[in-house]
């Protein structure tokens, strides 16, 4: 994890704009959203999906990257006070505090289209069919439909109640589809897989995204402000709903785990290659921030 979390870190400042090129105080801010913290499990899914099917570490380079650059630019705009108002990212301060909210707002939009751009222009297949097809994932899971989407339904809950099967909803689009497109564009990087093969990472991918929240929720129950870098137990206090308010601490770890073991199912036909990806599915379940 670390060597691959320090390439990454190297790609994403050679990747984004200097500080010192004009517009030089919205390429600071980028440079601030991004680098220097998180703990990069988008960039980690997609090189562990890249080994199933060797991908070139130089292709995964690039949709890691990406994916990196969406998540980034997702939570400058989720920390706005328009959504969730908060004032702590990372261990530090977030971007609209740290600069401005209309700084914010462009580094967000900015990181957005820098991601599309970068998987435009490096040569990232063979086939350039499938490049556009990887363009077009990376699309769907940041839209509407993916984690605009998600992040609507989430504003629109606060205060209700909601049955596991639509809270699942929510958090398939707003976590589980950057989850997936990491994973699928990682694989995509290298040889073509079988589509009964490709359809069983994708199902990993699917029970991570989900374990990924609940443990995301649990820990803003349990964890310290200090030990998540972000304002704890802000869910409860804005009413929103979560695993926890709707299934209790104890059941929700349960359902972590229960999607911990049905990741590892999918990947059973993967055998050795898929090894670093049962590692992470252990690593999101058993984090502790």
């Amino acid at each position: 994890m670390g060597r691959v979390q320090a390439r990454v870190e190297t790609e994403l400042a050679r990747h984004l704009p200097p500080a010192d090129q004009a517009p030089a105080r919205l390429h600071d801010a980028m440079r601030y959203a991004v680098l220097g913290g998180g703990k990069r499990v988008r960039p980690l899914l997609a090189f562990a999906a890249g080994e199933t099917c060797n991908a070139d570490p130089a292709r995964v380079d690039v949709v890691a990257c990406a994916v990196e650059m969406i998540h980034a630019y997702s939570l400058v705009h989720d920390d706005l006070p328009c959504m969730d108002d908060d004032v702590l990212r990372r261990g530090k301060p977030t971007v609209h505090v740290e600069y401005d909210e209309a700084t914010a707002l462009l580094a967000g939009d900015a990181l957005q289209a820098q991601a599309f751009q970068i998987l435009a222009e490096q040569p990232l297949a063979d086939d350039p069919a499938v490049q556009v097809g990887m363009i077009r994932i990376l699309a769907a899971a940041a839209g509407s439909r993916g984690m605009a989407g998600g992040q609507a339904i989430d504003l629109e809950s606060v205060g209700k109640t909601l049955t596991l099967p639509e809270l699942e909803m929510m958090h398939i689009h707003k976590t589980g589809a950057l989850i997936r497109a990491a994973v699928q564009l990682g694989a995509l990087c290298g040889a073509s897989l079988p589509p009964e093969r490709f359809a069983r990472l994708d199902r990993y991918a699917k029970c991570i995204g989900l374990a990924f929240q609940v443990v995301d929720d649990v820990l803003d129950c349990e964890a310290s402000t200090a030990t998540l870098g972000k304002t704890a137990g802000k869910d409860a206090v804005q009413g929103k709903p979560t695993y926890v308010s709707l299934l209790g601490i104890a059941r929700a770890k349960e359902l972590a785990e229960e999607l911990r073991r049905d990741a590892h199912e999918a990947l059973v036909e993967f055998g050795d290659a898929a090894m670093r990806l049962r590692a992470l599915a252990d690593y999101v379940v058993l984090r502790k921030f």
